[in-house]
């Protein structure tokens, strides 16, 4: 599976090395044989929760990560600010990219920033602002040339309550081919599967007999009722054999997926695609008086639901998409819709009655 690349804007830089920029460009190095390596003993991942001193436990972490600290500092702005800092190590010369994935609660005055220095305290990057400003349970991922690079630090306004962990691996890169008919995306691979942001084009695109129509490319907050639900229409000239909505759910409770309303009726829950269980986006909730645990993911994560070709009409159709009964918000992004119609080559089955 594959993600977008997020971290390009870091490049653009007198001190941007030729190995950051090949690493980081549109179509991954072609040339040469695959690099197998043996990888470190293992990722990393770091617990940045304040906890209570009586109830803190020491974490574990591998060999090449050789501190993690927290203190607080001020701001260019003159406003108070909280530092962790995370001080790494290469496992060996081989690693030259780390990917660093932030988990954190997005509130748009709280958003974090990466900055990376080198040994001799000179800043060499500095990410910009994570995350969206969606208030809710977040994630967000980078990648880093640490080429002269020992320190990683994660800035955020205020006392710093809002970070919650970080996850850490080394990257490898190998050949990296595409169809030349299919659109090319900057995305590589992400641990636990994950799926890249869905792209939705800026005008309708037909292609095979089927029209993939953007609804809404930006993110749109939702809630549990049609108060505040994600509200779209589109225009339709001709019943279509197949429609397929799909969206970007932002921290969804896992086992409540988003509800879709199509022309007034409710059509059902949307699917989502979810990533491997050891993904830490997973996040555990107790609630008094209810024995079994409930997971929310605190990232983004793919939904999809196929429209009944009934609840559609030629003119204008309505759909609304809540974020589930028991999610009280959430937001959605990217949201499409696909619409399969009849063409010269389809490929069907034709059965007599018996």
């Amino acid at each position: 599976m594959l993600v977008r690349i997020v971290a390009l804007n870091w490049f653009v830089c007198a001190t941007c090395s030729l190995l950051a920029q090949e690493a980081l460009n549109n179509d991954l190095p072609r040339k040469g044989p695959i690099v197998e390596l043996q990888p470190p003993t293992q990722s990393a991942w770091i617990d940045l929760r304040q906890h209570p001193s009586a109830t803190s436990r020491p974490q574990s972490a591998p060999d090449w990560v050789e501190a993690v600290n927290m203190t607080a500092a001020t701001g260019a702005d003159g406003k108070p600010r909280t530092v962790f800092r995370i001080r790494v190590s290469p496992p060996s010369n081989d690693y030259q990219i780390i990917f660093f994935r932030l988990f954190f609660d997005d509130n748009a005055d709280a958003r974090p920033e990466i900055v990376a220095w080198d040994e001799l305290g000179s800043q060499v990057l500095r990410s910009g602002e994570l995350g969206t400003g969606i208030g809710l349970p977040s994630s967000d991922s980078v990648m880093i040339p640490m080429n002269q690079i020992s320190t990683l630090d994660v800035e955020v306004p205020g006392d710093g309550k809002s970070i919650r962990a970080a996850y850490l691996d080394w990257m490898m890169s190998s050949e990296v081919v595409h169809p030349v008919n299919a659109e090319h995306r900057d995305v590589i691979p992400e641990p636990f599967s994950s799926l890249p942001p869905l792209h939705s084009p800026d005008q309708d695109v037909s292609h095979f007999g089927t029209v993939t129509a953007t609804l809404a490319n930006e993110t749109i907050p939702m809630g549990p009722d049609a108060a505040h639900g994600a509200s779209f229409q589109f225009g339709m000239e001709e019943p279509p054999l197949l429609a397929l909505l799909s969206f970007d759910v932002a921290s969804p409770r896992i086992d409540s997926p988003p509800e879709v309303y199509v022309n007034g009726e409710d059509v059902g829950p949307a699917t989502l695609t979810l990533p491997e269980l050891a993904d830490p986006g997973y996040r555990g909730r107790v609630q008094s008086l209810v024995k079994e645990m409930h997971f929310q993911y605190t990232g983004w994560l793919r939904a999809q639901k196929l429209i009944p070709v009934s609840n559609l009409k030629v003119g204008t159709n309505d759909v609304i998409i809540l974020s589930g009964g028991e999610s009280s918000a959430s937001a959605i992004r990217g949201t499409q819709l696909q619409l399969k119609y009849r063409w010269e080559k389809l490929d069907y089955l034709l059965e007599a009655d018996h």
